[in-house]
């Protein structure tokens, strides 16, 4: 009996077992047959959705093309008709033909005029180099025949140019016989004065002290040597003069009369310190140099060549032991105040 009913039950269990294998696998049929539906439809969804955009993109691709095509054409059709207006303009207006070739006529008849002008300025030119070469020479040769005027045929001797032999005499014989004897210049003495400033060896006259220097010669040639620029010799020589100060300066100006005040005070009172000098510990010092035991001291103050009559014992002035300088002393006498000799 046991046995009966476990084996029942095994077979009960082996049988529901089996039921629920073919259910599954029936409803998994049913499942996938339905997923493949559904996935069909949604591609067919798909397909008409993605179909219908792509041709509303083509569609505006296509418009778009069509436009810049459209757009492109008409560029270039304003861009060849400008091109023909602008070219016809400048033909007409600009570079016109004729008119350049009248002008270029025009260049060349006038290029002809300058080069037959010029041409003749060259024959002129040539000619006048011409005549000058012939009046130099002839001016030589006429020098020539007055330096050699002593070769020249007496009653007695005949020249070297006037030989017996010959029918006539030579040429030269005749421009000897024209010409005068060279005369030799005397030369220049020099003035025993010349080291005075009024009588310069160079000069013919007093120089003027200018601010502007002559223009040399051109035709002046350097001479050989280590010798200094012309300019800066002529510079040197016609230099304004140029005093000192104290020359330069009266003695009454406003601006020695306030110096000589500074210089010579009649009472110098001492530097009173400070309101709180008695708070501070310490003592005020006058300068040395500014105040001393007897009065004011000079140093930096006062020339050492100050003089004052009141206090000679004596009406004799002391001795210099240097000789004063010459043309200092002629300030006033020999030069005027501008700089030019009186």
């Amino acid at each position: 009996y046991f046995y009966l009913f476990r084996a029942i039950d095994e077979d009960r269990v082996m049988k529901y077992k089996a039921a629920v294998k073919i259910q599954r696998w029936f409803r998994a049929c049913l499942v996938r047959a339905y997923l493949r539906r559904l996935s069909k439809m949604a591609i067919v969804i798909q397909k008409s959705w993605r179909g219908y955009l792509r041709r509303k993109h083509f569609r505006e691709i296509v418009e778009r093309a069509y436009f810049i095509k459209k757009l492109n054409f008409y560029n270039q059709m304003a861009v060849r008709i400008q091109k023909t207006w602008r070219g016809y303009y400048v033909r007409k207006h600009i570079h016109d033909f004729y008119a350049l070739k009248k002008y270029l006529k025009a260049v060349s008849v006038n290029n002809e005029l300058v080069r037959s002008e010029l041409q003749e300025y060259a024959e002129m030119k040539e000619n006048e180099d011409k005549m000058k070469d012939l009046e130099k020479k002839e001016k030589e040769k006429k020098y020539q025949a007055r330096k050699m005027h002593y070769l020249l045929s007496t009653e007695q001797i005949p020249g070297i140019y006037n030989s017996p032999f010959r029918k006539s005499p030579d040429a030269m014989e005749l421009l000897l016989r024209k010409s005068k004897p060279l005369t030799h210049t005397k030369q220049q003495v020099k003035s025993p004065f010349a080291y005075e400033l009024y009588d310069w060896p160079t000069c013919k006259k007093p120089p003027a002290f200018v601010t502007e220097l002559p223009l040399l010669p051109t035709d002046r040639q350097k001479p050989q040597g280590p010798f200094r620029d012309p300019a800066e010799v002529l510079w040197q020589r016609y230099k304004p003069l140029e005093p000192t100060l104290r020359v330069a300066e009266s003695s009454n100006s406003p601006p020695a009369k306030a110096r000589e005040e500074w210089r010579n005070p009649m009472h110098d009172n001492e530097f009173l310190p400070f309101s709180s000098y008695h708070k501070n510990d310490e003592k005020y010092e006058p300068l040395l140099r500014r105040s001393g035991k007897y009065g004011q001291e000079a140093y930096g103050t006062k020339h050492f060549r100050e003089v004052y009559p009141k206090k000679w014992i004596a009406d004799k002035d002391f001795e210099t032991l240097f000789p004063s300088i010459a043309l200092f002393e002629k300030f006033g006498k020999t030069y005027s105040s501008t700089g030019q000799i009186v």
